[in-house]
């Protein structure tokens, strides 16, 4: 009955051997997992990936088998919060039209919001659903989930809706960019082509094809000709948003990713969330056990690197200019701090942007960056990633 399971995965570029697609079901044969969806999406998945660079295809297969199946993990909540895990289930979904968005107040800043999140934390007793105070689901409170405040803390919702959250307090996974993407990234290699830099340099030699043609016809017989292997010299130190708004951008992402990779010899990636703090990470699946520092980065990777922010730059001013503000955790230093430190490190940086730059003067968060990093942001387009490029070099 798994067959479909098994060819979904080989479609999907999982390297399943019929060998471990037979440990699977004699797992599921013995019993290891029953009327359990966690369990038998960990027992798919141990018996089946070998490589852990494997593990968002295994996903993605999984998902297109089981379709319709309830989601695997849910949002962890805030620790130290006792909060009924039933609060947090969406009951309902309120639809406000835009003149009701319009006449709900924002409370009147960050500190105000978090002062007045403990206090309701301290009087709520119970559920609570479909008001304008109280922490709970489909509502106009600046607490909870699947209703809207202009300015509020989202608690317990899968996803963002409306883009108007100060701040997230759930645990969310995100995915490693697949670097191996192809489809459509030959434009964007043409556009990567600049950048790069070739040197010579130590005693390695490689034919030199030209020359030996060219001399081979003058002297009438094979003249072999040698030359210094050439190497690409340009260094790239990738940052790549996730999560959150970048979600529609995914695809996209991965094109550049998968070109870079293919363009550049010497490529360095770490992911960040909507702005740089004193963490990133090189793996989304360890991204909250498993942080490099970003004093370790800025100390390692020396100011010849190239260095490039990939993100929409939407988020909530709060995330840039304010301790505390970031999005999912509380940060000592602000944003703003940590993005012009990586500009004075990396004095050739740029910041490609995947929203239309038509867009960009709507958002009060993309202009802030923009200034930050001396208005080197391009968009995502071809004609984009050319005229970054050429800011670069």
């Amino acid at each position: 009955m798994f067959l479909h399971f098994f060819q979904t995965l080989r479609d999907g570029g999982v390297p399943v051997s019929l060998r471990e697609y037979l440990a699977f079901l004699e797992g599921v044969a013995a019993g290891l997992v029953t009327y359990d969806i966690d369990g038998f999406y960990y027992l798919a998945r141990t018996a089946m990936v070998k490589d852990e660079r494997h593990l968002d295809r295994f996903d993605r297969a999984f998902a297109a088998a089981f379709e319709g199946l309830e989601k695997i993990t849910l949002g962890q909540m805030l620790e130290g919060v006792d909060l009924p895990a039933d609060w947090l289930r969406k009951m309902a979904e309120k639809h406000l039209t835009p003149e009701e968005m319009d006449e709900i107040e924002a409370l009147g800043g960050f500190d105000k919001l978090m002062e007045t999140l403990k206090q309701r934390l301290e009087e709520q007793e119970g559920r609570h659903q479909g008001g304008s105070k109280w922490i709970g689901t489909a509502g106009t409170s600046p607490f909870g989930a699947y209703g809207y405040n202009p300015e509020g803390v989202r608690i317990g919702q899968d996803k963002g809706r409306h883009g108007r959250a100060v701040k997230v307090w759930d645990k969310r996974e995100f995915r490693n960019l697949d670097d191996t993407v192809e489809l459509g990234t030959r434009n964007i290699k043409v556009a990567l082509k600049r950048l790069r830099q070739w040197a010579r340099h130590g005693a390695q030699e490689e034919l030199d094809l030209d020359e030996t043609i060219r001399a081979t016809a003058d002297h009438g017989y094979l003249d072999v000709k040698m030359r210094p292997e050439r190497h690409n010299a340009v260094k790239v130190l990738l940052f790549l948003d996730v999560g959150g708004s970048m979600d529609p951008f995914i695809r996209i992402v991965e094109e550049l990713f998968s070109a870079a990779r293919a363009e550049f010899k010497h490529l360095e990636h770490f992911y960040f969330h909507n702005c740089l703090y004193e963490g990133v990470w090189r793996d989304n699946v360890r991204r909250w056990s498993e942080q490099t520092p970003t004093w370790d980065v800025l100390n390692t990777y020396g100011p010849d690197y190239k260095c490039i922010f990939v993100g929409d730059a939407a988020m909530s001013p709060y995330e840039i200019l304010h301790p505390g503000g970031a999005n999912e955790h509380w940060n000592e230093e602000s944003g703003e701090t940590w993005l012009r430190r990586s500009r004075e490190q990396w004095p050739d940086t740029l910041w490609i942007n995947p929203t239309p730059e038509r867009h960009w003067k709507y958002t009060q968060s993309i202009e802030m960056i923009r200034q930050i990093v001396d208005d080197r942001m391009v968009p995502m387009t071809l004609e984009g990633i050319d005229r970054g490029m050429r800011i670069l070099t």
